[in-house]
């Protein structure tokens, strides 16, 4: 037997290893089984869509995946490096109450030792799932519920206007959508908010792949890949202009790309760290400190690509007819240039920052614990 039968409380997390092993129908398949709370990795967080869906660990993951690997007796992590921005500098803070089950094709990786008494397979990860899917596994539903539970009463207790901007755009998207996120703030507001309607669509991340500005490449790319499908491209100000110039490349191949721009008139993640950490002295980040954008509205009409500025999200519902036809278009969607990236993991407590009141707190502890 591979899996820990002794278990109440079992997730499973999975990474890039089980996209590339083929592994989402066996993934779907252990949920409807037996009911475990599947988490993911930032670059796979379509790998568990839908109602199933419960968000990412990590540095900026939802604060509700942390809070159930914190609480959880048995991680099984299948294609999924478990790198530092997954559990911080202090590994025996990860998943404190938790066994360990490591799953992974390079054994380079399975030679870092987590946690003292880890089981390792140097395995594949839909090999792996295929023989857990044989075992005679409990069934987790109580428990599963409970995540579920927790899920939907912390999910709007960390909303930041990025968050509320990608929560609209996901609401007009069509089922099954493709979506390329750029690096940066819009980036992790994506992974923490947009919901996908069924369970074939795909939000394509740089993660630790490419730098920022990958966005509209990704979206290009994926576009001619599928034969010219439609692609919802999602990205900031700041990444926009690192690869402004392919907007020609999508005019000329008349590729059917709807560009999103959550425009906070600033370089986001890093002028957080320059207000956090170095006491606001921003640098080259804001209007005042030496940053600033263009007209994209004009910039993109220029290349012949149809285009509107936005000063709400909400204003989307009015051009619904211009994310579902089949031609290029441009969202420039503004916001205050100090909104904020949150939740937040403090790097050497494991706390998701920031602190919500005690009550909200007391009541999300009872929710997973059954109290």
């Amino acid at each position: 037997m591979i899996f820990h039968m002794t278990s109440k409380k079992p997730v499973l997390l999975v990474g890039n290893g089980a996209r590339e092993a083929g592994a989402a129908e066996e993934i779907y398949r252990l949920i409807e089984k037996v009911h475990i709370p599947v988490l993911t990795s930032l670059n796979t967080v379509d790998m568990v869509q839908d109602k199933e869906r419960i968000g990412f660990i990590g540095t900026y993951g939802n604060r509700a995946a942390n809070m159930i690997v914190a609480e959880c007796d048995l991680v099984i992590a299948a294609g999924i490096r478990l790198g530092l921005r997954q559990i911080g500098n202090k590994p025996e803070l990860f998943a404190p109450n938790a066994e360990l089950v490591r799953v992974d094709i390079d054994q380079a990786e399975l030679s870092r030792q987590i946690k003292d008494n880890e089981e390792k397979y140097l395995v594949d990860a839909r090999e792996f799932l295929l023989r857990l899917l044989e075992e005679d596994i409990p069934d987790y539903t109580n428990w599963f519920e409970r995540c579920l539970s927790l899920r939907d009463y912390l999910e709007s207790k960390d909303d930041e206007l990025g968050n509320l901007a990608i929560k609209k755009i996901g609401s007009l998207l069509p089922e099954n959508p493709i979506v390329a996120a750029d690096i940066g703030q819009a980036m992790c507001w994506t992974a923490q908010s947009l919901w996908l309607k069924g369970r074939e669509g795909r939000i394509v991340i740089g993660g630790s792949y490419g730098a920022m500005g990958v966005g509209l490449p990704y979206a290009i790319g994926a576009s001619i890949y599928y034969g010219k499908k439609t692609v919802y491209c999602i990205t900031g100000d700041g990444g926009f202009q690192m690869n402004i110039q392919e907007l020609e490349t999508i005019a000329r191949e008349k590729l059917p790309i709807k560009i999103l721009i959550i425009n906070n008139h600033a370089l986001g993640k890093i002028s957080e760290v320059q207000e956090k950490s170095y006491g606001g002295r921003y640098a080259q980040t804001t209007f005042d400190s030496g940053y600033s954008v263009p007209d994209f509205e004009a910039v993109s009409k220029a290349y012949g690509i149809k285009a509107i500025t936005l000063q709400s999200y909400d204003e989307l519902d009015r051009y619904k007819g211009w994310l579902m036809d089949d031609e290029p278009c441009l969202f420039d969607i503004t916001l205050p240039w100090d909104t904020k990236l949150n939740p937040k993991i403090e790097f050497n407590t494991m706390e998701v920052m920031p602190r919500l009141a005690d009550e909200v707190m007391e009541k999300a502890w009872g929710l997973l614990r059954n109290e």
